[in-house]
């Protein structure tokens, strides 16, 4: 068994000089490993010219592992990378030639799935190509995950005067097994975890859990899961790890397959495929104690153990971790209680993703179902749209609606809902339908926003509330209904010839600005109660007639209060003065214009919903 790369521990010198270090921020380009060589080169050079205690051999090493670790960046990772050398205290043989420990970080925690790649199983390890030469050169090395990069790292030494290429003690690496020893590794006795790897399992398991929980953690989808578990643990604990996938309605699907070396890969997922775990007990309920796998013989050659790990979250079994080492008869009992913790943080981690998937599908559903499928087409009336949920594929807390409304009548509402998510869906499925229904009724426009303003006073409340935390969840302890609110701008449009009638009200929402074609912009309507707050409350409505030219902008505050630090998007009458600029544009110009204004005015992307509608007389 390979010694285990670990986490690496600083040592500082003995000495009363401050230890020499380099370090360097290079880009990510095809020249970074031949800059990162010189860079090294150069110091070594005046390292040894200082009087530091650098072996050749040593040296020579370091520079090679340098070379494969900032290759692998650029190719694998594809972001700059910072380089950092320095000489430490050697581990052993003290008083000797200092340790090199040489440290590549990239901006990269764990690669994505390539467009166009086509088998994303086979995908090689994120350091598969340099490991061989690592692991022979190197006395320890290891990778340190963060959530916003990775570093790898490894420790090269003299090993002393006269000793063959390699470290003494070093076991034979599982990266390059030898067939012709099989039986004797089945015959010899059970390897002892080496000191190293005791070290190991004894300073860096909880640290080693730390970074793992870490970098799970805020996943949303399963399959990446799947594909730093095994960054995880290979090579550090395993040489290689698979990860099986299942739920109540299909069977399991082997999602990742890691091998420490890349041309084992295809073999290893093809063997896998073959023999897919099963629960050590199937009539007993699920639980994360390790159980024997077959070993895939066939793809790996060389003898060895494996191990399976149920992935279990909330008593529910969502599928199978197993991990293989060759050449040991079984893994130490220290890193399958390891294995066995991680296991249950990826279970959750998975469980979190799925449940995040089934929100974003129940809110896309929902999310068709709230919004028109197309808006009337109005005889003299052009209309455009822009509409934008803040959260892309769920349910937003802006709607809007053009419908006809009979008797050469068409009604056009755009609003906002208190709040965000699935309760501001359920209000808005509620509010839609029956606008259109009191509409369609011949109800006039104050009319409508008097019975809708009770309606939502009303049981439906209470109703709508129950429906929204059937979806997130059950009431905490003292929660009740809560009352639900809206702002909407509300109108009824009436052609005749040469123009249009407006009839309309404002409730709590920002007001409609009318564009003439001479480039003026003046506000129409009187601000108006919130509906669904004051259970007395009359609305009033106002009447204009668009000339042909006219343009008529409806906005929610997604618009209006879009910030860029302490400024608002309508400060100083900012709406009014992008759309003066307007003048001579046909409606969607218009909706264009004001939509890229409003994105450009902040720095960081929009905090909420937005949807604008633009009307024109023809």
């Amino acid at each position: 068994m390979g010694t285990i790369p670990t986490q690496r521990e600083s040592t500082p010198l003995s000495r009363t000089r401050r230890p020499p270090k380099i370090a360097a921020n290079l880009t990510g380009s095809a020249l970074a490993p031949g800059t990162a060589r010189e860079l090294f080169g150069s110091a070594l050079d005046e390292w040894t010219a200082a009087g530091w205690p650098v072996s050749t051999r040593a040296g020579d090493e370091a520079m090679l592992v340098l070379s494969e670790f900032v290759t692998n960046a650029v190719v694998h990772a594809g972001t700059d990378v910072e380089i950092s050398c320095r000489l430490e205290e050697a581990k052993e043989n003290a008083g000797t030639a200092c340790d090199i420990v040489v440290e590549v970080c990239d901006r990269h925690p764990s690669r994505t799935l390539r467009d166009g790649d086509p088998d994303p199983a086979y995908e090689p390890a994120e350091y598969g190509r340099g490991l061989r030469l690592v692991t022979a050169l190197a006395a320890e090395w290891g990778v340190t995950y963060r959530r916003d990069g990775k570093t790898v790292w490894a420790r090269l030494g003299d090993g002393g005067e006269g000793e063959p290429e390699g470290r003494p003690d070093q076991p034979v690496s599982v990266l390059a097994p030898l067939p012709s020893l099989g039986l004797a590794v089945a015959l010899a006795p059970e390897p002892q975890p080496s000191r190293y790897e005791q070290d190991w399992l004894g300073r860096g398991a909880l640290s080693f859990l730390a970074e793992a929980s870490h970098l799970l953690a805020g996943q949303l989808d399963e399959d990446l899961v799947a594909a730093l578990t095994g960054q995880v643990l290979v090579p550090r604990v395993a040489d290689w790890c698979a990860v099986w996938l299942e739920d109540e309605l299909t069977a399991p699907r082997l999602a990742r397959v890691w091998h420490g070396s890349e041309g084992c890969l295809e073999a290893l997922r093809r063997e896998l495929e073959l023999v897919p775990p099963q629960p050590a007990d199937p009539g007993r309920p699920p639980d994360t104690q390790p159980y024997d796998h077959p070993w895939p013989g066939p793809a790996l050659g060389t003898p060895g153990t494996a191990l399976s790990y149920r992935l279990v979250a909330g008593g529910r079994p969502l599928g199978t971790l197993v991990i293989g080492r060759a050449g040991a008869q079984r893994f130490p009992d220290e890193v399958t209680g390891l294995v066995e913790d991680l296991s249950r943080r990826v279970a959750l981690a998975i469980g979190a993703a799925r449940q995040y998937a089934r929100q974003v599908t129940i809110s896309s559903v929902l999310q068709s179902g709230l919004l028109p499928v197309s808006v009337a087409e109005i005889p003299g009336v052009r209309s455009a749209l822009v509409y934008e949920p803040r959260e892309k594929g769920g349910p937003g807390g802006d709607f809007y609606d053009l419908f006809p409304a009979g008797d050469g009548r068409w009604c056009f509402a755009i609003g906002d809902v208190q709040g965000k998510g699935p309760e501001a869906a359920v209000v808005i499925g509620l509010a839609r339908p029956w606008l259109r229904l009191l509409a369609r009724e011949g109800y006039g426009v104050a009319d409508v926003l008097d019975r809708l303003n009770q309606l939502l006073l009303d049981d439906a409340t209470e109703a709508a509330d129950a429906a929204a935390r059937a979806y997130v969840g059950p009431a905490g302890p003292g929660e009740g209904p809560q009352t639900r609110f809206l702002s909407l701008l509300y109108g009824e449009l009436i052609p005749y010839e040469g123009g249009v009638r407006v009839t309309l009200a404002s409730a709590g929402h920002p007001l409609p600005l009318l564009l003439r074609p001479d480039g003026s912009v003046c506000t129409v309507a009187q601000p108006q109660t919130l509906i669904g707050v004051v259970e007395d409350a009359a609305y009033t409505s106002d009447v204009l007639h668009l000339a042909p030219g006219d343009s008529l902008l409806c906005v929610t505050d997604g618009v209006t209060e879009r910030r860029d630090g302490a400024r608002q998007f309508d400060d100083e009458d900012g709406l009014a003065i992008a759309l003066a600029q307007c003048a001579g544009y046909d409606v969607q110009e218009i909706a264009d214009h004001i939509h890229r204004q409003v994105q450009e005015f902040g720095e960081k992307p929009p905090e909420d919903d937005l949807a604008l509608l633009v009307l024109q007389a023809e």
